[in-house]
């Protein structure tokens, strides 16, 4: 039995918007850090905002502050938005404050807060949240959400079907070998000397399913490999082994459902050794450059890369992809996509959308449009 169609709310009735954030990856602080830039950048006119918030453990924070309380659990330091109970508008009508109550996970969203969502808004990132565990979890429920769908949110975590899908579609890709833990742990030696031929030193030694450069290891040898897929393997049962690129960093962001635009390409500088986890978040460690300082017919490039990488994997809504260009001869590879890209007003995503004319509010606004106008399509065609 499905719910009954969702309408649009009457004139000056506002959506309520469920923001999800937390989640039980090494990505946690990421997800917190994206959802205090949207509770604080909605536009509390337009929607109701309920906050959600998913423990380390699992558990549902509903109610009170779960921003606050997983921020204060975690010793992570954000510019929190003004508090935001579960139910904006009846609980300060009330004068009462409903508390924070944990809910253990059943399989389900937390129905007493979840009932009569209009959209969820989902800013988890890495496992259990960008992969399509939670977009399944809001299929089943028959609730529109922002973002890719369960088969794009998963081909997108796994790195090694996703290169595999792009090279199906024809996308130039970095020369890779995937590698199972137990083909490592059965016959490392072939496994060494296969990298050794087919890909040579350095090389980078990554989980197939991870982001944020977490896990991630550059092998300048022989003998640093078996670190490497240690590290790896600690992450997941799959890694990837790839050529190390000689290359400049470039994103493009990507959003839109069956007709996506391409935003400004940015250029990501850094003076480490390659893009590892605190050149990545610690202040000052890395460069955005917008609009990427190349050639018209490489920003073309690009942008059309981008958005046939968005189609490959038949993504929605919103997706950064990363690239490479090789210096020397200004060939572009796609790295890889990122289906809940950070989400901060000064994340690479926001800022190129920004320097391409849509403010970040306004990047709120058309993700949850968005979100609708796909789940609309779903009822359509069924």
């Amino acid at each position: 039995m499905t719910n009954p169609p969702r309408h649009p709310p009457g004139p000056g009735a506002k959506l309520r918007i469920g923001v999800v954030f937390g989640g039980r990856s090494g990505e946690h602080e990421v997800s917190l850090a994206s959802a205090a830039s949207v509770l604080t950048a909605i536009d509390r006119t337009r929607y109701e905002v309920v906050p959600m918030g998913i423990a380390r453990d699992g558990q549902w924070l509903v109610g009170g502050d779960p921003l606050r309380a997983l921020a204060d659990a975690a010793g992570v330091r954000l510019a929190l938005p003004a508090r935001a109970s579960a139910s904006d508008s009846s609980a300060r009508s009330a004068h009462r404050d409903p508390g924070l109550a944990r809910v253990p996970t059943a399989g389900g969203l937390p129905a007493s807060t979840a009932a009569g969502l209009d959209v969820v808004f989902p800013v988890l990132h890495g496992p259990y949240g960008e992969d399509g565990t939670l977009q399944g979890l809001l299929e089943l429920a028959d609730v529109p959400y922002v973002g890719a769908g369960v088969l794009a949110s998963a081909v997108g975590m796994d790195k090694a079907t996703m290169k595999a899908v792009f090279r199906a579609h024809g996308l130039p890709v970095v020369p890779h070998l995937v590698v199972r833990a137990h083909e490592w742990t059965e016959d490392a030696p072939a496994i060494a000397r296969r990298v050794a031929s087919e890909l040579g030193y350095p090389c980078f030694v990554k989980p197939a399913n991870l982001g944020s450069s977490v896990g991630i290891s550059k092998v300048d040898g022989p003998s640093s490999l078996p670190a490497g897929a240690r590290e790896a393997f600690r992450h997941d049962r799959k890694m990837l082994v790839e050529r190390a690129v000689s290359g400049r960093e470039i994103e493009v962001s990507v959003l839109g459902n069956d007709e996506p635009l391409a935003s400004l390409p940015g250029e990501i500088t850094f003076d480490a050794d390659w893009y590892d986890y605190s050149t990545k978040y610690l202040e000052g460690q890395s460069r955005l450059t917008i609009p990427a300082p190349v050639s018209i017919e490489i920003t073309r490039r690009l942008q059309t890369l981008a958005i046939a990488a968005f189609r490959a994997i038949d993504c929605s809504g919103m997706a950064r992809v990363d690239f490479f260009v090789e210096r020397g001869t200004d060939r572009v590879l796609v790295n890889e996509i990122n289906t809940i890209p950070g989400f901060t007003a000064t994340s690479a995503y926001a800022k190129m959308w920004a320097a391409t004319g849509l403010a970040y509010t306004d990047l709120v606004d058309r993700l949850i449009e968005l979100a609708l106008e796909r789940h609309r399509s779903k009822g359509a065609a069924g």
